[in-house]
């Protein structure tokens, strides 16, 4: 017998741009983090994958892949790594992210915020490119540690691409977050299953999440911005990237495209569903002081 499907109370219109001019609020002082996914980045309407079907479409194109590894970008590229090399993988993400992704207004926004963190999921540099014009922040990467003969889970880069050490990142007024990598500054990604398979094996104990980041979203909510979690590896690290925060998080969600399983997890990670197209919430956002 199918399960049945979880129900989930959405406000109303009204409430919902309550909740959103809220989160304004508590983003300008700097008490709820903004966690981005790719559908930010897709407003921009870049000539690069906005989501990872997107992704393994484009491996798809690139290299033929059997039937097990196509529309999962993960198999696609592990498929790749084991039929070809890791270098293949990393210069066809180069290739596949090598256009400039435009920031949208709430990149740029949040960009004038100095908030403590930024957390971004995708692999374009948008959010870099918003703080271009800043010298106090700095990002974390998480790095792929296929072939690097290192016992290292992420890199620091300053403002200006150079590599940095953990101890400089304390001093950067913002510190923005690509867990999975980037094409900027320095082509670091994680996509393969090989990739995730070491870093799901330990980051139920956090090892592969860097301390400041866990400093700093300590008692601090969230905000899912153009994130879905429609795929388990998405909800674990949405899942673990907000462990030990704050208990009152939000999500920017269209609830008619909404899976069974991301139903579930909104219940179970007891996020507050605000059910505003993402073009109009970010006019509510920048515009809620």
């Amino acid at each position: 017998m199918n399960a049945p499907i979880p129900h989930v109370d959405f406000m109303t219109h009204a409430d919902a741009e309550a909740s959103l001019k809220e989160v304004g609020a508590k983003l300008r002082a700097g008490t709820i983090i903004p966690y981005l996914g790719p559908g930010l980045a897709e407003l921009s309407k870049p000539a690069v994958p906005i989501n990872p079907e997107a992704l393994a479409a484009f491996f798809g194109i690139k290299v033929a892949l059997p039937r097990r590894a196509k529309g999962n970008a993960w198999a696609a590229a592990q498929h790749i790594e084991s039929m070809k090399h890791r270098s293949t993988v990393t210069a066809l993400m180069a290739e596949a992210f090598t256009s400039p992704v435009e920031p949208t207004a709430l990149h740029r926004y949040l960009a004038t915020l100095r908030l403590p963190m930024i957390v971004d999921t995708w692999y374009d540099g948008a959010m870099r490119a918003a703080l271009g014009e800043r010298d106090d922040w700095g990002e974390v990467q998480g790095i792929t540690r296929a072939g690097i003969g290192e016992d290292r889970w992420y890199r620091f880069y300053d403002a200006a691409g150079n590599e940095a050490d953990r101890a400089a990142a304390t001093g950067w007024t913002t510190l923005l977050y690509k867990p999975h990598g980037s094409i900027a500054p320095a082509k670091n990604f994680l996509i393969s299953d090989a990739d995730y398979v070491e870093v799901l094996t330990e980051i139920d104990i956090q090892t592969p999440i860097p301390d400041v980041v866990k400093d700093r979203r300590t008692e601090r909510s969230f905000v899912f911005i153009g994130c879905r979690f429609n795929d388990q590896l998405l909800r674990t690290y949405a899942r673990q990237v907000t462990k030990r925060s704050a208990t009152l998080h939000y999500a920017i969600v269209e609830p008619k495209t909404l899976t069974k399983n991301e139903l579930r997890f909104l219940i179970s990670q007891g996020l507050t569903p605000v059910a505003i197209p993402l073009a109009q919430a970010i006019e509510i956002l920048a515009g809620a002081a």
